[in-house]
Parts: structure tokens; C-alpha cells; sequence
């Protein structure tokens, strides 16, 4: 694939992503702040890591992946 299609192709992700995530914020899904999500604050740096949110996330783009692979 040439650089160029590469490139229009990787900004068109990344368009359909910032798309979706503007759609997320407006449904208020709690993503990053489901229970299981590991917040630790201490008293001058706070240690955050959303595994729970990681693993829906991964998920879905695991089910999505399989719905429109050609292999089924």
C-alpha cells in the first residue's frame, strides 16, 4: 500500500474514533470510572489504570473484529 493511502487511511480512523468517543461523552457512559477501575492517591502522585474499562474496551473490539473479519 502506497504511503499516501496509508496515511488517508490512519486519518480516517482517526476521525472515526474522535467520532465515537464525542459520542460517548454525550451518552455519559462511565467508561474509565467502572467499578474494578484501580484509583490510588497519594499524597503527591495518584496511580490510576482502568483494567476493568481495558478489558470491555478490548471486548468489544474483539467482537467487532470477528463481525466484519471475512473468516467465520
Amino acid at each position: 500500500m502506497p504511503l499516501a493511502k496509508l496515511l488517508i487511511l490512519c486519518g480516517l480512523l482517526l476521525v472515526a474514533l474522535g467520532v465515537c468517543l464525542m459520542i460517548l461523552t454525550r451518552l455519559h457512559l462511565p467508561l474509565g470510572r467502572l467499578p474494578g477501575d484501580i484509583t490510588w492517591r497519594g499524597r503527591n502522585t495518584t496511580v490510576y489504570f482502568p483494567w476493568v474499562t481495558c478489558l470491555v474496551l478490548s471486548l468489544l473490539g474483539t467482537l467487532l473484529l470477528w463481525l466484519f473479519s471475512g473468516r467465520r
